[in-house]
């Protein structure tokens, strides 16, 4: 058993009993155990559990550089036409509003509104994914937030569940495309759009930036792109023969969001925290002895870590942000899926769907028990260790 206390108090316990490799903090966790083999490919269940509900996942193991990673593997896939409906630009724009998602009584919206100002139109899915993914890591960090203020302390090293459970509230995004003739024409149509909309920032907050925005927009089309190639491939992909490079590492991909509370040390020495919701851009694609990369910070709530610092950060933990991108952007697709042809939405092509890698784990309802007792071993361990000292 690890145990990790953050910069603020917080815990967070690693151990492995029985097979199962148990993850957890105060007030939830997860355990991941082996769940199915196909075609020379070794899957894993991982459920999380949280007030009072189970999330269960699958993912992939593969390794790279004699290093073990996981990566979310999907239950189903769309037809390739609703990937294309959702990563091209839509024939108009739609028009959206906070009161339109629901937010506008929102404790959580209430606290991160100054940052996150969403977007009054946009012309394609992928946007709408963009501010879905968020809006969804703002409201798990509000919860975390609250539970930590119940408890009379931070909550820093808690876990917090991919945030499916919020995939109810909409989002809306940007007027933007990596294409250029599509972002010459969107320039010109929709100028007074471009740079966003929404009230200004309070005094003393650091309001997401519309540039680092459209770098999580990118990388949300990039990774429906990536699905549909993996929809493509279906259950018949060939095994990996070597070393596959995991998204943390990948550097095509860059940007990163938050997912879970991250103590943290900046090149200059500096601790400080991101949350849920923060954004990283990851400059090195080579782990050192520790398994950290180094990344910039390109922003966040608290300013604790300052926007362009450079911090270090897990492979594991970057790795995980990727999984519950892709969680969540799942989520949205399935919303999207919904609302398709509805209040002024276009109407969207092959919204059925297929098998995914592997079928959908039923979530093990025993993590709530091992958790419990994970956190009675941790708080032996802990006071074994004070009195020893």
């Amino acid at each position: 058993m690890t145990i990790n206390r953050g910069m603020h108090g917080g815990r967070q316990v690693r151990s492995v009993h029985n097979g199962r490799t148990i993850v957890g903090g105060r007030h939830g966790g997860y355990s991941q155990r082996a769940y199915f083999n196909r075609g020379g490919r070794s899957y894993y269940q991982r459920t999380y559990y949280r007030g009072g509900h189970y999330y269960a996942y699958g993912y992939r193991g593969y390794n790279y550089g004699g290093y073990g990673y996981y990566g979310y593997a999907p239950a189903y896939y769309w037809g390739p036409g609703y990937y294309g409906w959702a990563y091209n630009p839509w024939p108009a724009p739609v028009y959206w509003g906070v009161g339109a998602w629901g937010w506008g009584g929102a404790p959580w919206y209430g606290a991160y509104g100054p940052w996150f100002a969403p977007y009054p139109v946009y012309p394609m899915a992928a946007f709408w994914l963009t501010d879905y993914l968020i809006a969804a890591n703002l409201q798990a960090a509000y919860a975390a937030q609250q539970e930590a203020a119940a408890d009379g302390g931070d909550n820093n090293g808690e876990l917090v569940p991919p945030a499916i459970q919020n995939a109810s509230a909409d989002e809306i995004a940007a007027l933007w495309s990596t294409d250029p003739l599509v972002a010459a024409k969107l320039q010109a149509t929709y100028g007074a759009y471009m740079l966003g909309g929404g009230a200004p920032p309070a005094a003393g907050t650091t309001q997401l930036s519309p540039e680092t925005k459209q770098a999580i927009t990118d990388e949300m089309k990039y990774e429906i792109a990536a699905e549909k190639a993996a929809a493509a491939a279906g259950q018949n992909a060939p095994a990996s023969t070597g070393d596959q490079v995991p998204p943390a590492l990948d550097p095509k991909i860059r940007i990163f969001v938050v997912s879970s509370d991250e103590d943290l040390t900046t090149s200059d020495g500096v601790e400080c925290t991101l949350t849920a919701g923060d954004v990283i851009n990851r400059v090195t694609d080579t782990p050192d002895d520790d398994h950290m990369v180094n990344a910039t910070v390109k922003s966040s709530k608290k300013d604790e870590c300052a926007v362009g610092a450079t911090v270090g950060v897990s492979v594991d933990d970057i790795q995980d942000m990727h999984n519950q991108l892709r969680i969540t952007m799942d989520a949205g697709l399935k919303e999207l899926s919904e609302k398709q042809g509805k209040n002024g939405m276009p109407p969207a092509p092959d919204t059925k769907t297929t098998a995914g890698e592997v079928p959908a784990p039923t979530p093990d309802t025993s993590v709530s028990t091992d958790l419990e007792q994970q956190q009675k071993d941790a708080d032996a361990a802990e006071a074994e260790a004070k009195q020893s000292q």
